[in-house]
């Protein structure tokens, strides 16, 4: 029962001796808009429309970032992790956002970025997050320890963060869904119906990581500039 369970998160299921699952990364690239190229039409406005969203609200959050361009990262990374959010939805599709390695990977390569970046170039600002404007003398130690730790735990909290989201909802889907083999026929309406709404909220949940791990990633950014 448990290694049934657990099975849908185990990214060694081959094919052919081939481990295929991360290719499920790669299927995003099927929903980049072709007519994004060609005529522009409601799939374009949309897709468009988005993009200038973001790009408007990343630029606000990252304020005087002399590095034009530099929302394009976080919008990429928005997509990136929404599409694999979503496909992880379809049967049969590896989720690959629900495992540390994925979502550690990208989390982890932006906060070393960020720390590289800003204790090279603007080494006086860092010193000056780790103590808030008007801490006392004494509490002064203590405090650069707290921002410490906070700041080294920002990329594990990022990647548990997104993980934890992901395994849940498909935790609890896989145990009603096994749930209804001994179920009589009018409960089994009612299960349909729950897993309907249990779909429905993970495709708010896949959304909402998406936008929040982007965001986050922006206000880290944010405080190295």
């Amino acid at each position: 029962m448990m290694n049934n369970l657990f099975s849908i998160f185990d990214p060694s299921t081959n094919i052919f001796n081939l481990s295929l699952n991360w290719l499920s990364t790669f299927i995003g690239l099927m929903f980049i808009p072709t007519s994004f190229w060609l005529i522009p039409n409601r799939h374009f406005f949309f897709w468009n429309f988005i993009n200038n969203k973001l790009n408007n609200e990343f630029k606000t959050l990252l304020k005087n970032n002399k590095f034009k361009g530099s929302t394009f990262i976080f919008i990429s990374l928005f997509f990136f992790i929404l599409f694999n959010n979503f496909l992880g939805l379809f049967p049969y599709i590896f989720t690959s956002t629900s495992h540390l390695n994925m979502s550690l990977s990208f989390s982890l390569t932006l906060w070393l970025s960020f720390m590289i970046y800003g204790w090279i170039n603007n080494t006086q600002n860092m010193f000056i997050h780790m103590i808030p404007q008007g801490t006392p003398n004494i509490l002064m130690p203590f405090m650069v320890l707290i921002e410490t730790i906070s700041n080294i735990i920002r990329p594990g909290t990022l990647a548990v963060r997104l993980t934890a989201n992901m395994i849940a909802g498909h935790l609890i889907l896989t145990l009603l869904s096994n749930t209804g083999i001994n179920m009589p026929n009018y409960l089994i309406i009612i299960l349909v119906f729950i897993q309907i709404l249990l779909i429905i909220l993970e495709s708010a949940v896949a959304i909402i990581q998406a936008y929040v791990i982007s965001v986050l990633s922006t206000l880290y950014s944010s405080e190295v500039n």
